[in-house]
């Protein structure tokens, strides 16, 4: 993208440092940041597809959870979420 925004690059910056994380994450942190994905990039509104009924139950409440937020908002939060966890590994 030759006109992105600086948010648009941190945002995918913080997205490249998850996934070339290789240690374990707690689940309580991929379950928002998966929300925080999902709404920053627009495909909220998919149900999830866990073969796990739990899994898509919470999955959906944390979806549920980011109603009225922009996805300009959801990036922020996914950036300050990383960098805090990264932060705390130190």
């Amino acid at each position: 993208m030759a006109n992105e925004s600086q948010l648009d690059k941190e945002f995918e910056k913080a997205v490249k440092k998850i996934n070339e994380h290789t240690d374990t994450f707690p689940a309580d942190f991929l379950l928002r940041l998966y929300a925080y994905y999902k709404h920053a990039t627009g495909n909220q509104g998919k149900s999830p597809n866990s073969r796990n009924p739990l899994i898509n139950a919470f999955k959906t409440n944390a979806l549920f959870q980011m109603r009225g937020l922009s996805r300009e908002e959801a990036k922020k939060r996914y950036i300050k979420a990383v960098n805090e966890y990264f932060k705390d590994l130190k």
